[in-house]
């Protein structure tokens, strides 16, 4: 079994991705244990949506509509959804709090986010956190179905890894962004 830190050294965005997916069964599985986040007040400000088969479909029209494209480049935008099998939409549901504003909560919802990617990545899945220009229309948002205090903060493509993906990653970490104040 691999460290935390390993894990988190070895992750690496997967754009391509083959036509298998993990089931509901093991995306809640991995969704207990990213549920750790820090959550200030345990609002659980969040929530996962799999979009699989037509629902990404829809949501390619969705982002076409949105987008007031035609013709080739509204096509275009339509497939991207269909880059693999399951897409999670990660949901910041807010809530009115005293002690934790609305930007807090999401960033609990983004940390739900990057903890399942972690968790797939470490499962042996390909997975990319994708967002965009139109995560946040209305159009798009309606397709989810979300609720009046709800935001997407985008999507996990999920699939699994082509052969050899996993071994041709490259292991350098990026140099740290870090300053020190006294």
């Amino acid at each position: 079994m691999a460290s935390v830190r390993e894990a988190v050294l070895a992750r690496r965005s997967a754009p391509k991705v083959t036509d298998v997916a993990p089931d509901d069964a093991a995306i809640i599985e991995l969704l207990r244990a990213a549920e750790r986040v820090p959550d200030h007040a345990a609002l659980r400000p969040w929530r996962v949506i799999a979009l699989r088969g037509d629902a990404r479909s829809r949501l390619g029209a969705a982002l076409a509509e949105a987008s007031g494209f035609t013709g080739e480049a509204a096509s275009k935008l339509a497939a991207k959804p269909e880059r693999a099998p399951l897409l999670l939409a990660i949901v910041a549901s807010s809530t009115q709090h005293p002690k934790v504003p609305e930007w807090e909560q999401h960033t609990a919802a983004a940390g739900v986010a990057h903890l399942l990617s972690l968790l797939l990545d470490d499962a042996g899945w390909g997975v990319m956190w994708r967002t965009g220009p139109y995560t946040r229309d209305p159009l798009v948002e309606a397709a989810h179905g979300l609720g009046p205090n709800e935001h997407l903060l985008g999507w996990l493509y999920v699939g699994g890894l082509p052969a050899g993906a996993r071994a041709a990653r490259n292991s350098r970490p990026p140099a740290p962004r870090f300053s020190s104040l006294d």
